[in-house]
């Protein structure tokens, strides 16, 4: 029997008009309502019309991925399409709780909102950049990083596929390693437009404080397991899940190493459910032999129930 993964996209995912063809589905359209009253303020008109300056703040960002990825989640399960394991990138961590049902939807909400606040203040606090380098082997990509660590905050970022590795620290020592990747033969290096250390001690305020956040929420039994970020480890335990979920913001983020988990687990197919295919490139680059689909709108949808139950 095939097993299946949903997975959740993180920031970075998010475009102007996402929401539009879900609307015609009723109960998207209560949870965009749900997620303004909680929210106070109107991240339905923002993810349908932007504009685009406003959708890319870090609070409207990271809100409005997860509030699209829970709806088109619902959707999957009002149309009997139930996972065997999830996972999420970064940010979409939170959406995999609310899959597992450790979290129910208002609680993933408001902690994702108050992770968005305490994330935008701490780059504030102390601004830093990111960028992605592309075709580089990992073990090369480490060894840059590693050797310059000692003249200030840098780290990996995102472990993302084979070729495909994010960076993260202070803007300087970002820099100087992106011209090192140049000089090695990278195919790219991109600077990413943020003011964000994220995945780096300098995001250690804001996780101490998200923490506080977390310790005070009742993580449910997990129905199905969820591979963390932090560790790649699959689990139904919830003080593990919280405790791997409390290292998020400073840890890297272990996406090469959970896809890789998940197919030892026997998933042979992965549905990347929120705006965006970002994640279903990463796991072909992964694994190709393997079947991945997404949810994104309502023929997306269709495509994937086509393609499952024949409907």
């Amino acid at each position: 029997m095939i097993r299946t993964a949903f997975v959740f996209p993180g920031q970075g995912s998010q475009y102007i008009g996402m929401s539009k063809e879900l609307l015609s589905f009723s109960r998207a359209a209560e949870m965009l309502e749900e997620a303004n009253e909680i929210l106070g303020r109107n991240i339905k008109e923002i993810c349908l019309n932007g504009p685009d300056e406003e959708l890319r703040k870090t609070k409207n960002m990271q809100t409005s991925i997860f509030v699209i990825s829970c709806i088109c989640l619902d959707l999957l399960k009002e149309a009997g399409i139930e996972p065997d394991i999830v996972a999420g990138h970064s940010l979409g961590e939170y959406t995999a709780l609310v899959a597992a049902g450790l979290i129910d939807y208002k609680r993933g909400l408001k902690l994702v909102s108050s992770r968005a606040d305490l994330m935008q203040q701490a780059a504030d606090k102390k601004p830093g950049t990111m960028a992605a380098v592309l075709g580089l082997d990992t073990i090369d990509v480490v060894d840059v990083v590693d050797g310059i660590k000692n003249k200030g905050v840098i780290n990996i970022a995102n472990y993302n596929c084979p070729g495909q590795v994010v960076i993260s620290g202070e803007r300087m020592l970002v820099e100087k390693a992106s011209r090192v990747f140049e000089e090695m033969g990278a195919k790219r290096v991109i600077l990413l437009p943020l003011n964000g250390a994220f995945h780096t001690e300098m995001m250690k305020e804001a996780e101490d404080a998200l923490r506080d956040d977390i310790e005070q929420i009742v993580f449910k039994e997990a129905k199905i397991p969820i591979v963390s970020n932090s560790n790649a480890e699959s689990s139904k335990d919830p003080l593990k899940i919280k405790t791997a979920l409390e290292r998020q913001m400073t840890g890297s983020v272990l996406w090469e190493q959970s896809v890789n988990r998940m197919l030892n687990e026997n998933i042979g197919t992965f549905i990347e459910v929120g705006p965006g295919r970002v994640l279903s490139g990463l796991i072909r680059r992964i694994e190709k032999d393997v079947k991945v689909l997404n949810v994104e709108d309502s023929k997306s949808l269709e495509k994937t129930k086509s393609a499952l139950i024949g409907k």
